[in-house]
This record gives C-alpha cells, sequence and structure tokens, in this order.
C-alpha cells in the first residue's frame, strides 16, 4: 500500500512517575526521540500541568510527535506521526519506551494519506504523488 505517512498511537503503561511528571526532561526526551527517528525538529511547546502532568508536542519537518502523561497512574499517551520514507518512527517508539520506563506498551500502527484514497476522493487529478512510502 503507498501511503504518505505512518502514525503510531502508543500507551505506556507502569512507566516512572517522576519522570512522567518533569516537563524539561519529557521535552527533553521526545526532542531527542524525533532526532533518533531521523526527523528534523522544527520546535517543540510543552506545558506542565499543577499538580502534576505534562503534555507537548515537537513539531517536525516530516510531522509530530506528541504526549500527554498522567504520573499518578504511570500512563502516557504518546502519538509519532511521521512522513516519508526516511524516517522510522518505531525508534521513536523504542527510545521513548526506554526513557520512560515503560514495563507494559501497547501499539497500533495506522497508514495516513493512502494514495489510492488520495486519487480517489481528490477533486484534481494526481499523476504523481511524492513523497510517499509503500508499506
Amino acid at each position: 500500500m503507498e501511503q504518505l505517512g505512518r502514525h503510531i498511537l502508543a500507551e505506556f503503561y507502569n512507566c516512572d512517575s517522576d519522570i512522567l511528571n518533569d516537563h524539561k526532561l519529557i521535552e527533553k526526551y521526545m526532542v531527542e526521540a524525533a532526532e533518533a527517528a531521523n526527523a528534523t525538529v522544527v520546535t517543540s511547546n510543552f506545558h506542565m500541568f499543577n499538580p502534576w502532568g505534562v503534555s507537548g508536542v515537537v513539531v517536525i519537518q516530516e510531522s509530530h510527535l506528541t504526549i500527554h502523561t498522567w504520573p499518578e497512574y504511570g500512563y502516557a499517551s504518546i502519538d509519532v506521526f511521521t512522513c516519508g520514507g526516511e524516517v522510522n518512527p518505531w525508534a521513536s517508539f523504542e527510545y521513548l519506551k526506554e526513557k520512560l520506563k515503560a514495563e507494559v506498551t501497547d501499539t497500533e500502527e495506522l497508514p495516513r494519506g493512502i494514495v489510492s484514497r488520495i486519487r480517489k476522493h481528490s477533486k484534481n487529478k494526481y499523476t504523481d504523488i511524492k513523497y510517499k512510502i509503500s508499506v
């Protein structure tokens, strides 16, 4: 199947609660996870909630990585959405799994921008769609 991107939805359980509640460390790990996937970081924005929890996004040239943490439950929800064939979203997943010390994970990968659907539903006739990957 030809597609523009890959989107990993990840659930991380039994993580280190102190790490999940440290917004500076979470931002560092998320940026490093993007770099581990061979992505080009554009910017990042993270927020610390009171009394606990972090939400943030790393915008990459190839799409984005997002995280929401619940330190009180040792849980984090992470999305890694990448486009093109040069970036490996699973490298980000593995990096974050290690850094957050997740004991259990659950993941689902979704194809994004399925080329046949773009052609089917578009008002324009695209003969050459670039930056696609085949899985």
